[in-house]
């Protein structure tokens, strides 16, 4: 039995990288599938459209999201300096650690747009659980349920 109630649980990994709700993991968490689209990047909607779940569960709540950008970034950095250290080597002397350096800042600046939308799927999903029956309590939508 248990099996079958896995099976028709959504990943909890690919719930958070596609930016679903993380109560039903079906409704999305932003109005604009396209993070690159920049006047519409950061919109969300008040409730999912799938299960109610209220996205803003206080004022402020997505205030802590920039802990979890920054370690992103901080993540992202080390391993463009890493593989760079593997493939090309890193000097002072021939300049090599500036050219590394500029190429995890253009690479965080490009990715930017996703990574605060993970940030903010990432943030949501820590308080925000699971509910396998949010069907049978849709409109519902406690805080930290």
């Amino acid at each position: 039995m248990p099996t079958e109630i896995r099976s028709n649980r959504p990943p909890l990994i690919w719930s958070v990288l596609t930016n679903r709700c993380p109560r039903c993991r079906k409704g999305h968490l932003f109005v604009n599938d396209n993070p690159y689209h920049l006047s519409t990047t950061m919109h969300m909607p008040e409730h999912c459209p799938v299960c109610g779940q209220r996205f803003e569960l206080q004022t402020g709540f997505y205030f802590g999201t920039g802990f979890v950008s920054y370690g992103m970034s901080v993540f992202l950095l080390g391993l463009v300096f890493i593989l760079w250290a593997v493939i090309k080597g890193l000097s002072y002397k021939d300049n090599s650690i500036f050219w590394c350096l500029g190429l995890g800042i253009v690479a965080l600046l490009i990715l930017q747009p996703v990574l605060q939308r993970l940030a903010r799927s990432i943030w949501i999903t820590f308080f925000v659980k699971y509910d396998k029956n949010w069907q049978s309590h849709k409109g519902s939508s406690e805080i930290f349920s």
